[in-house]
C-alpha cells in the first residue's frame, strides 16, 4: 500500500477539490490523481465522487477516509517519537501567528510552552497566512496559529480556539442585542484584502447559507481600519470580538440560528520536526472548550 496515495487521499478529503489538494500537498494535480486511482484499484472501490459543485466521498470512501485518517496520525506518531529520540528537540518553539490571533491565546502559547517538559522558550513571528505558510514549509517556524480557512493538508492540524464574531454598523440603531445572519446580509461590509484570512471567513460564512455577501466598492488595508471606516459610515464591518477597540453602540454580536457565529483558530505544525511531539502536547494544552449556547436573537440589522 501505497503512503503518499493515503495522504492524497485525505489532502482531497480535507481540501473537497483535487486541484486544491494537489497545490496544498506541492505535487501536480496528475500526480495527485494517479495515485488516489492506484488505491482505488488496489482496494477495489472508488473513494470520490465529482460533479460541477466539487469533490465528494462516495458511500465506501465516507466509511474508509475517517480509518485513512487515523492510520495515518498514528504513523506520524510512530515517525515523530523516533525522530524525538534520534534527534533531542531544541529549547526553542518558534511560533508563527496570525493578525487576527489575540493576545489571550499568544498567553497560553507561553504557559503551554513552559508546561512541556523540559520547559521551552518561545519566539513569536507574526505575519500573514501565505507568510506563515512559506515559514513553515520552510522549518523557518514550528507552529502556526492561524484562522481555520487555509486547507494545509501537508500538516498536522488542530482547532485550539473559538471567538464569538460581530458586527459593527452605524446604521443600526439596537446596542449590544444579537442579530441573526440571515439580517445581516442586508448590509454592505467592508473587506481588506485576504492575507489574514477574515476575508475568506466571511465569504464562506456568507455563501454556505446561500446569501449575498454585499460589498463596499472600496478595500481597507487590513482589518485595523475596519471599525474606523465603519464608523465613517461607509459600511459595516464584521470582527472578533477581541479586535473591536471602542465601545459602541452599533457593535452587535452575530447568530446563525440562535448560536453564536464563531471564528475558530487552528495550530498547524509540520510532521517532519524533532519537535512534533512536544508540539502535539503542546497544541492540546492549547485546546478549549466548545462556546456557551447564545443569548436571544433580536430584530433585523439598522431597525
Amino acid at each position: 500500500m501505497n503512503i503518499e496515495g493515503l495522504r492524497y487521499a485525505r489532502a482531497v478529503s480535507q481540501t473537497k477539490s483535487f486541484s486544491a489538494a494537489a497545490r496544498a500537498y506541492g505535487v501536480t494535480q496528475p500526480a495527485l490523481s494517479n495515485g488516489i486511482a492506484r488505491l482505488e484499484e488496489e482496494w477495489g472501490l472508488k473513494l470520490f465522487d465529482r460533479s460541477p459543485r466539487g469533490v465528494r466521498p462516495t458511500a465506501h470512501g465516507a466509511r474508509i477516509l475517517p480509518l485513512v485518517e487515523r492510520a495515518l496520525s498514528a504513523l506520524d506518531s510512530v515517525s515523530a517519537e523516533a525522530r524525538r529520540l534520534a534527534d533531542p528537540a531544541p529549547e526553542t518553539v518558534r511560533v508563527g501567528l496570525s493578525p487576527l490571533i489575540g493576545p489571550e491565546l499568544v498567553a497560553r502559547a507561553f504557559d503551554a510552552a513552559r508546561a512541556l517538559g523540559p520547559p521551552r522558550a518561545v519566539v513569536l513571528r507574526e505575519a500573514d497566512g501565505e507568510d506563515l505558510e512559506a515559514g513553515l514549509t520552510a522549518g523557518d517556524l514550528d507552529v502556526v496559529l492561524i484562522p481555520a480557512v487555509r486547507p494545509m493538508p501537508r500538516f498536522q492540524h488542530r482547532v485550539v480556539h473559538r471567538e464569538p464574531v460581530v458586527v459593527v454598523d452605524p446604521s443600526s440603531t439596537i446596542a449590544d442585542t444579537p442579530l441573526e445572519l440571515e439580517a445581516a446580509a442586508d448590509a454592505s461590509y467592508i473587506l481588506v484584502p485576504d492575507t489574514c484570512g477574515l476575508t475568506a471567513f466571511t465569504t464562506a460564512l456568507f455563501h454556505d447559507r446561500g446569501l449575498p455577501l454585499r460589498r463596499y466598492p472600496g478595500e481597507a488595508s487590513d482589518y485595523r481600519v475596519l471599525e474606523e471606516w465603519a464608523g465613517l459610515g461607509l459600511g459595516a464591518a464584521l470582527l472578533p470580538a477581541s479586535k473591536v477597540a471602542g465601545t459602541h453602540a452599533s457593535c452587535r454580536p452575530l447568530v446563525r440560528s440562535g448560536r453564536p457565529v464563531e471564528i475558530r483558530y487552528e495550530a498547524v505544525w509540520s510532521r517532519d520536526t524533532p519537535l512534533t511531539a512536544d508540539l502535539a502536547r503542546l497544541v492540546s494544552l492549547l485546546a478549549t472548550e466548545p462556546a456557551p449556547p447564545a443569548p436571544p436573537l433580536s430584530p433585523p440589522l439598522g431597525q
